[in-house]
């Protein structure tokens, strides 16, 4: 194996890999929102972008059968780049919104497998203790890939929206959005054209036995079969589609909300103020809090901290209610507010992690992990298709009341579900 620095290909391997899932299931709603696009059509579509991530466990096994990890890598990330190059050249176009949805399907495919391919990557690269102390470094960056898409890449397009382009009397949205795609295009195929030459090539990711198809599948049958099996597995897939019930239709919503213009129940906000407020001080409270809940877990376990984290992800989502009834025009406080709900949603979801990885512990426990992300993304993707039909037709102050009601069936799960309490604690 050729000897490379993880310090070479870990940060930039999880950014570039962080990146695309933020374009397809947030940067798309903004896009959509300014492009005019109704509440009921961005829900409904860009949650069906996150088929990709639920269906992902049924096709790992051919990334992890047919070539290396390392071509995945390289592959997937040109294809981002096209899909990314199509979305920006469809954007001024009559039909903008059938293209460039075909597009980002093709986005979210590529992405999703990119996932898969990384992951296993990374497990290959370097030895157990390296993984472990990369493990944080590897978090670290795909943090900063969520602030650079919610936050820089948004700012831009604002900056775009607002300037004066080629002559034209006054600011061309579809045309900003158009130079931002093509900007982040140009980042993807940097991307593949480094890690092309600065992945490192492991023996295990080369000499691998590549099974036949029915010894795949034979295997993924045995898989699937021993995870609906477990004790209690009703439960378990109970807590995995409601624990963010609520939260699934807020973040389709908050967006929208935020920009939507104050005669329709918005806060008006520009769309550099969302880039800011939402993008970047909500992804900074968001990562202390999910680093916060990390270190608390790690001391009491996930049995103790159980009940407070799902507090903590569904409380703060009374701060929307508040926004929607008194329109605030300070920008400091909501700021505020939205940092307040990101935090306690970073502190929540670290339980909903660990619970995951609880559930899957034992035989296959990396493949169980993945029927339970998916299982996670379901639960996103559903209830966020019908959450812009539901704001249209109660309005945004009854929405964000519905979104309080929504999660009380995770706290009826939490309440039912066993867990051990020595689960999660840090051995000395």
């Amino acid at each position: 194996m050729k000897q490379k620095s993880p310090w070479a290909w870990v940060p930039s391997l999880y950014f570039a890999e962080g990146i695309p899932y933020v374009v397809v299931m947030t940067l798309a709603v903004v896009m959509y929102k300014k492009l005019e696009i109704s509440n009921t059509d961005i829900a409904l579509y860009t949650s069906w972008l996150y088929l990709p991530w639920v269906i992902k466990p049924f096709w790992s096994p051919v990334v992890d059968t047919i070539k290396s990890k390392r071509w995945w890598i390289v592959t997937m990330q040109l294809l981002i780049g096209a899909g990314l190059a199509g979305i920006a050249f469809t954007i001024p176009t009559n039909f903008f919104f059938q293209s460039t949805l075909a597009f980002f399907w093709l986005l979210a495919f590529s992405s999703a497998t990119h996932d898969i391919a990384a992951d296993g990557f990374y497990m290959f690269g370097m030895d157990d203790s390296k993984q472990a102390y990369f493990i944080g470094i590897r978090s670290t960056f795909y943090r900063l890939s969520m602030i650079t898409g919610q936050g820089l890449l948004v700012y831009l397009a604002g900056q775009l929206e607002e300037m004066t382009l080629f002559g034209n009397d006054g600011p061309s949205v579809p045309l900003a959005w158009s130079l931002t795609f093509y900007v982040i295009t140009g980042m993807f195929l940097l991307f593949a054209l480094y890690h092309k030459f600065n992945l490192p090539h492991p023996d295990e990711d080369q000499n691998k036995e590549v099974k036949s198809l029915s010894e795949v599948m034979k295997d993924f049958g045995h898989t699937f079969s021993t995870f609906f099996m477990k004790k209690d597995i009703w439960l378990i897939i109970g807590m995995l589609l409601t624990y963010r019930l609520g939260e699934s239709q807020l973040v389709k919503m908050a967006s929208p909300f935020l920009l939507d213009g104050r005669e329709v129940g918005g806060l008006g906000l520009t769309t550099k103020q969302l880039g800011v407020i939402y993008g970047t001080i909500g992804v900074i409270f968001l990562t202390i809090g999910g680093i916060l809940g990390g270190v608390v877990a790690s001391r009491k376990g996930l049995k103790y901290w159980l009940w407070p984290m799902v507090f903590a992800i569904n409380l703060p989502n009374l701060v929307y209610v508040y926004l929607s009834y008194a329109m605030p025009e300070s920008f400091v406080l909501i700021g505020a507010s939205v940092a307040i709900e990101q935090f306690g949603y970073g502190f929540g979801f670290t339980a909903y992690m660990l619970y995951q990885i609880y559930v899957s512990e034992g035989e296959h426990k990396t493949a169980h992990f993945a029927f339970c992300t998916g299982l996670m993304a379901l639960g996103m993707m559903v209830p966020g298709m019908i959450s812009g039909w539901i704001q249209e037709m109660i309005g945004y102050q009854h929405f964000f009341i519905w979104v309080i009601l929504c999660t009380i069936p995770s706290f009826i799960m939490v309440k039912l579900i066993k867990v051990d309490p020595a689960f999660g604690i840090k051995k000395k």
